[in-house]
């Protein structure tokens, strides 16, 4: 039972009579009792529980303590006191702010799902997300709309990006992280390399992320190119199939012939095209050396995508929507100057509104002919003793 009124003038809900204080319950709550008819009450706040238990959840959700060490009680009583809190959603408000760097990056989590990831490139600030099955333009597209066109942005050069790029930020500048090159290369020419200029081009591609000035790129360029001039020949050759009814694993559908070195032709092509289009030293730029830019997305990988995989990994066995709820929440939390989770709360997220159900109204009447069986026909399926008689 709680006390009604506020300030001072407080009015007993059983007889309408004056309260006055008490002590404090065992809670630590205090206690109101009647002066008329001696009725003990307390007064209830459902608004100051609620943003304690917000606040409780959202610091379980995002630390490294289990349920029961949330300071509540069991783990039962935990979920059961804070299911309600899986209702409130985290939005990262966009601020219309012009970043000098945004890193862009997706990372694949469990369930299928696929999550797109804008930060700051200074700060490592979470700037926006997107959720999606898969890294296609649709979905990017979708997080650059609600971004300004920055100066710079760096990627990993994920598919579908580079059509939102041209579409949405067209006067940004990109950089593509030189890690994620390296990794490219690797694939397409294993970390150990059998021919000689397999090896060649392998060292070639390591020696990218050590170029910090203008001359050792100029230099990394004129070596790339010595490197097409000794073993040019190599990624021209071909080879044809004899017998069509044998196809090779690497041979595509209805080709007679292929290159032969495939792969070594895929890596040369990646670095000389990146390199005609000039995306790898960006952050060389002489008009753009007062930003101090970044050759990786080191900030994103280590400083965002890291964090969530490990949350993750800590709250492993929840069901999907309430991984996505608490990576909403880790990437609210990261975000520029983000609110006080309780300041989220809304009266339907704790007092949600149940569905009404229409109610059929039969007409009135004899049951006409049917199929189904009634127990006055004796036509039940019967199981055990029932109806048998005792010899």
């Amino acid at each position: 039972m709680g006390a009604s009124g506020a300030g001072h003038r407080r009015r007993c809900r059983v007889c309408g009579g004056h309260l006055k204080r008490n002590g404090r319950t065992s809670g630590g709550r205090t206690r109101w009792r009647c002066t008329e008819c001696g009725s003990s009450t307390t007064r209830d706040r459902a608004d100051v529980a609620r943003r304690a238990e917000v606040t409780r959840f959202v610091g379980w959700l995002t630390s490294t303590h289990t349920q029961d060490g949330a300071g509540t009680g069991s783990a039962r009583s935990f979920r059961r006191r804070h299911a309600w809190c899986w209702n409130v959603e985290p939005v990262i408000g966009i601020t219309g702010e012009i970043y000098d760097e945004v890193q862009l990056d997706g990372t694949y989590l469990a369930h299928g799902w696929c999550l797109l990831l804008a930060v700051d490139g200074t700060t490592g600030t979470v700037i926006a997300l997107q959720w999606c099955d898969t890294e296609k333009t649709a979905a990017w597209t979708a997080l650059l709309t609600r971004i300004p066109p920055p100066r710079v942005v760096v990627t990993d050069g994920g598919s579908g990006l580079a059509s939102a790029l041209k579409a949405c930020w067209p006067a940004t500048k990109i950089q593509r992280c030189l890690v994620h090159v390296q990794r490219n290369v690797r694939s397409y020419l294993t970390s150990r390399p059998r021919t000689d200029a397999g090896k060649t081009l392998r060292a070639i591609s390591l020696t990218l992320t050590k170029i910090t000035t203008r001359e050792q790129a100029a230099a990394w360029q004129a070596r790339l190119h010595a490197w097409h001039q000794v073993y040019g020949d190599l990624i021209t050759q071909k080879t044809y199939l004899t017998d069509t009814r044998v196809r090779p694993a690497w041979a595509h559908a209805n080709a007679t012939w292929w290159w032969t070195h495939d792969r070594l032709r895929k890596a040369y092509r990646l670095l000389e095209r990146l390199t005609r289009t000039g995306v790898l030293f960006t952050y060389l730029d002489p008009d753009l050396t007062d930003l101090n830019l970044s050759s990786t997305t080191n900030r994103i990988e280590g400083g965002a995508n890291h964090p969530i995989k490990d949350l993750l990994r800590r709250h492993r066995g929840m069901t999907s929507d309430h991984q996505r709820r608490a990576v909403e929440w880790w990437c609210y939390l990261h975000s520029t100057k983000p609110q006080p989770p309780a300041s989220l709360i809304r009266p339907e997220h704790w007092q949600p509104s149940t569905p009404t159900t229409d109610v059929i109204n039969e007409p009135i009447g004899p049951t006409g002919y049917d199929t189904a069986t009634s127990p006055d026909e004796g036509l039940w399926a019967r199981s055990g003793w029932a109806g048998h008689s005792h010899r």
